[in-house]
């Protein structure tokens, strides 16, 4: 069920439930942090692997210190300059958030959402939020109330209203190594946006078996239809010439494929704009009963970088 009602939502939540919740990233599956019944729930219906885990939500900064310690300055830096908002920190968990949440690991995922649904939800609350994305274990995020209930129907009992989501791909996911800041995951505040706040950034090599942070896995945010990315779109076209073939491009459209088979992400060549609309894109192409979706390789700068992260899991196999 689709609704606005804020007082089921928190009631919901109070009884041990789990709901869909808009955040300005994309929806996410939210239950009680504490609530073993509501994390377990969280996992069974997403069908996410039990090593894989899981982002809390906190209403406030002041809030932090109930879910981490040993929090470096560098955090607090970041925290105080992009909350609320798609940033989500990895730190040492605090004793009180149980290995369910962290998939066994002595770290914790968290952020503020930056979504006045989200926000005043939380403030209502005694407790944070663990909110993974609203889709089924390696399919592509949702970014409307209507996907959600799409995926789940009648395994969640609630879905609560907050418009299309604003920045459309999911949180960039910081950590801390003494006084390193690594990147775990590109999301939607861009890696150079870090930089200019803390200095050089490294970057997470991936442990595809036992990933550090939420959202890490090689195959993920996928349609069902097969997906190509590549730098020379007429070229692939060509090659995939006896298919049923759908296009993902930055700003200009192909002579070569139905425009209705197409989306074109900017016009005006804005990779915050085509972000936006990347998933809005992959779920309309993957109800047309296509072949293939072959996907335009973005400009590697800014959020160009996220965007190609989330194509190439797209296309995994």
């Amino acid at each position: 069920m689709i609704s606005t009602d804020f007082a089921l939502a928190k009631k919901l939540l109070e009884d041990e439930q789990v709901i869909g919740l808009p955040t300005e990233t994309v929806y996410g599956l939210a239950g009680n942090i504490f609530s073993e019944k509501a994390i377990s729930t969280i996992y069974k219906i997403k069908q996410r692997p039990s090593f894989n885990p899981l982002i809390v939500h906190i209403k406030d900064i002041s809030a932090l210190e109930k879910v981490a310690i040993q929090i470096p300055a560098k955090a607090y830096q970041l925290a105080h300059v992009f909350w609320p908002g798609p940033l989500t920190l990895l730190l040492p968990k605090h004793p009180s958030i149980s290995n369910q949440i962290t998939a066994g690991k002595n770290t914790v995922a968290v952020r503020i959402p930056n979504h006045p649904v989200a926000l005043a939800l939380l403030a209502s609350l005694d407790f944070p939020l663990a909110a993974p994305s609203a889709n089924p274990f390696t399919r592509i995020s949702p970014t409307t109330a209507e996907q959600v209930e799409a995926y789940f129907q009648n395994e969640i009992p609630l879905v609560l209203q907050g418009g299309t989501c604003k920045n459309g791909v999911e949180s960039t996911i910081i950590g801390f190594n003494e006084d390193r800041v690594i990147l775990y995951r590109y999301g939607a505040i861009p890696i150079e946006a870090i930089e200019a706040e803390v200095g050089e950034v490294d970057i997470y090599i991936q442990n595809e078996k036992n990933p550090e942070a939420p959202g890490m896995l090689m195959k993920h945010y996928s349609p069902l239809t097969s997906v190509i990315v590549t730098d020379n779109i007429s070229a692939e076209i060509q090659k995939q010439a006896n298919k049923k073939i759908g296009l993902i491009v930055f700003q200009h459209a192909s002579s070569a494929i139905e425009l209705k088979y197409q989306q074109v992400l900017s016009e005006k060549g804005d990779l915050q704009e085509a972000a936006s609309h990347l998933y809005q894109a992959l779920h309309h192409l993957d109800t047309l009963q296509l072949d293939l979706i072959i996907a335009e390789k973005f400009p590697d700068e800014g959020l160009g970088k996220t965007i190609n992260d989330r194509l190439r899991r797209a296309a995994e196999k």
